[in-house]
């Protein structure tokens, strides 16, 4: 599930190093007059660059270098942080670089990210454990290079916390003094400069690009945290942010075809199309004046598409009739929320929770409660992965009439919560069935544990996914995102969704014969899921993988099948089955989440 993105302004981190390749091999010698004083300095520099220069110049001739001269021992008090980093910068040759990497963005982008870190995470870390993670991801690409981190009593001076390497195969790169683990601004600067060496000596490396190097970077990084931190690169983050918000602009219509005309086959609530009063099946004959006969629905679909608050023409009719409406375009989440009546019970389906899936949700709401004759309501949440958690909690206040949601924890105090709703229950009271299986997750996972914990619904299915950790996105300056899990969900009773998941009352993943038992058993006002139910809400974090393991065994996860619809209209139709199964949670206590 996600909190809301947050946009992560890059701090002034100094430039990258990169060591400038040799120049002059092979180039044609001439001689030139020089003054006196010129010619003395020339042979002083000469003189100084011996010691660096030998060893390039005895491997061109194929001859042993001659060891440097000894370095002079330090004075006592002397300050020898400019001669240990002079030692350590010695490295092996520079090849020319096919095009550069870009340091300023490279160091915004490691900057922002742990800015966006250090406070968030789940865990603490220091920037030394970030980047070094991080720079596993050089090897990632191109195994010959390694990077490797020298620490030991022999270090001392500048060089007290040790030495970071860059290798390539044998052949040593670069080797930096180590910054203090809490040091943001020396760890960006020393990863950024081993990217550039890395650059600079591999063809594999350049090959990736600027953005394969990022991600390779972020996905060492995360391999370290939790399976849901993750980062998401500038192009597949657009398309993303785009579908979480609408995207382009358009009217909501979904078209098809007949054999004699362009069909409305679907009109998504969150558009201009549905207040407007279009419907499916209705014939869409043209867009601003302009004739759908004989056009491919792909290709009025954009037509119906432009700039934000523009207006579009649709000529519309049934048949009988025609209208002509005129609409203005916004953008479009995606819609998520469909619905269908069957002899006085709704089955809403709600496949993941998007910016308006509490609203579209209210609208059927609104629509069923207008049936004096409702007898129940089915919540189908089978194969919903989640989405925005804010969304989760506002639809359980359209049928709670007040109480605790959810409860988020984490390090950040931004990431702690108590999501309390009082909103006031749409449906009246009528029974609540909630269906999930071994797919539901996250924030569907949330609102299952929030009914079933209120008795406010029997969930019926299987165990499900278990994911109960919130992720903030935070927008990098490359255009990429990091989705960074911050805090822990605890359902209303205090236990953790995290591993558990959600334990149906009616559990329906062991068989045909054993679902009609429970069913059974019900009606005669015993429950057979009760023990694992209250086990689970019994349990407290942190959980051993073991108790997990052994807790989610009385109800298997699976995939969701007819069965599970099946038992739903049997609670639904039989009273005393459905109170038997509400009568699985314990009764509520006030529950405060204790500081870990």
């Amino acid at each position: 599930m996600r909190a809301p993105s947050v946009p992560v302004p890059a701090g002034p981190v100094s430039a990258g190093w990169i060591p400038a390749p040799l120049r002059g091999a092979g180039r044609r010698v001439t001689s030139v007059i020089l003054p006196t004083r010129t010619i003395a300095i020339m042979l002083i520099v000469i003189h100084l660059m011996t010691p660096v220069l030998a060893p390039v110049a005895a491997r061109a001739a194929g001859t042993p270098a001659p060891p440097p001269p000894p370095r002079p021992a330090p004075t006592p008090g002397q300050d020898t942080r400019s001669q240990d980093t002079s030692q350590i910068l010695v490295q092996a040759d520079p090849v020319p670089q096919a095009g550069q990497l870009d340091a300023d963005m490279t160091i915004s982008v490691v900057n922002a990210a742990l800015t966006f870190l250090l406070p968030r995470t789940l865990e603490s870390h220091t920037p030394r454990d970030f980047c070094l993670w991080g720079l596993n991801g050089l090897s990632a690409i191109d195994p010959s290079l390694t990077v490797v981190e020298q620490k030991g009593p022999e270090q001392k001076g500048a060089n007290q916390n040790g030495i970071i390497q860059l290798s390539l195969g044998q052949e040593i790169v670069l080797r930096l003094p180590a910054p203090p683990d809490s040091d943001q601004a020396g760890w960006t600067d020393l990863t950024v400069r081993l990217m550039q060496a890395a650059w600079a000596r591999s063809g594999t490396v350049r090959g990736a690009g600027a953005d394969g190097l990022m991600q390779s970077f972020f996905d060492e990084l995360f391999n370290h945290m939790d399976p849901y931190s993750r980062y998401v690169a500038p192009s597949p983050a657009t398309t993303d942010r785009d579908t979480r918000t609408g995207g382009e602009a358009g009217t909501g219509l979904t078209l098809g075809r007949d054999a004699r005309s362009i069909l409305i086959t679907g009109v998504n609530a969150n558009g201009p199309a549905w207040p407007a009063g279009l419907a499916t099946g209705q014939r869409l004959y043209a867009v601003n004046g302009r004739s759908t006969r004989d056009q491919a629905p792909g290709t009025v679909a954009q037509w119906l598409l432009g700039a934000p608050g523009s207006t579009v023409t649709v000529t519309v009719g049934d048949g009988r009739a025609r209208r002509t409406v005129t609409l203005r375009r916004a953008s479009v989440p995606p819609e998520t929320v469909f619905a269908y009546a069957a002899e006085h019970m709704v089955v809403i389906r709600v496949t993941a929770f998007s910016a308006d899936t509490a609203q579209e949700m209210s609208q059927y709401l609104d629509q069923a409660s207008d049936d004096q004759h409702l007898r129940g309501l089915v919540l189908d949440l089978r194969g919903n992965r989640g989405g925005v958690l804010q969304q989760a909690v506002t639809a359980s206040a359209l049928v709670l009439d007040q109480g605790v949601a959810a409860i988020t924890h984490g390090r950040d105090p931004e990431a702690n919560h108590v999501w309390a709703v009082q909103g006031g229950d749409m449906t009246g009271g009528v029974p609540i069935v909630v269906l999930v299986d071994g797919r539901t997750a996250s924030a569907a996972e949330i609102l299952a544990a929030s009914l079933a914990d209120h008795r406010r619904a029997v969930v019926v299915g299987s165990a499900t996914l278990g994911k109960g950790l919130v992720q903030t996105i935070g927008q990098m300056p490359d255009g990429g995102e990091l989705f960074v899990t911050w805090s822990r969900v605890l359902a209303p009773l205090g236990w953790p969704l995290q591993g558990l998941g959600v334990m149906p009352q009616v559990c329906t993943s062991r068989g045909e014969s054993d679902l009609e038992r429970q069913l059974q058993d019900l009606a005669a006002g015993q429950v057979d899921m009760r023990d694992a139910v209250q086990a689970t809400r019994a349990t407290r974090y942190p959980v051993p993988v073991s108790r997990i393991l052994d807790l989610r065994r009385a109800c298997p996860a699976a995939i969701g099948t007819d069965s599970d619809l099946d038992a739903a209209r049997s609670l639904i139709d039989n009273p005393a089955e459905y109170r038997a199964a509400l009568s699985a949670i314990p009764e509520e206590s006030p529950y405060a989440p204790q500081a870990e």
